[in-house]
């Protein structure tokens, strides 16, 4: 079984940035892809992007590429979302999760096995 707990969310301006953290536990976080999702209001859940289990391959959504980065320390078993240029459009509560690395869509919700509660995260105009 593995955690997933976010964290760093926040209310800020438009412009700004905030790096998102995911905490795992269990001691094989090396071997799993994380993805980060995100769900604004009467919305469903959009894939923002993912880290293979060893960091060398990421994947973003196009409304991100160039404002957000992904990153991960498997020593601290943690996986970073770096924030810049936030936009109101950004405003949602952001997912963490958790699969094991293998063949599959990493853009797809359903093929993530473990999930955090999410963190807040509001852009102001």
């Amino acid at each position: 079984q593995v955690q997933v707990v976010e964290s760093g969310g926040g209310s800020v301006q438009a412009g700004d940035s905030l790096r998102l953290s995911c905490a795992t536990s269990g001691r094989t976080f090396s071997s799993y892809r994380v993805g980060w999702f995100r769900q604004a209001p009467g919305k469903g859940r959009q894939f923002v992007a993912t880290i293979s289990s060893s960091g060398a391959y990421t994947d973003y959504r196009d409304f991100v590429k160039g404002r957000f980065t992904i990153s991960r320390d498997n020593t601290k078993s943690t996986v970073y979302l770096q924030m810049n240029s936030l936009q109101p459009e950004d405003t949602a509560v952001y997912y963490c999760a958790a699969a094991l690395e293998r063949d599959f869509s990493p853009r797809d919700a359903t093929n993530y096995d473990y999930w955090g509660q999410g963190t807040q995260v509001t852009v102001s105009s």
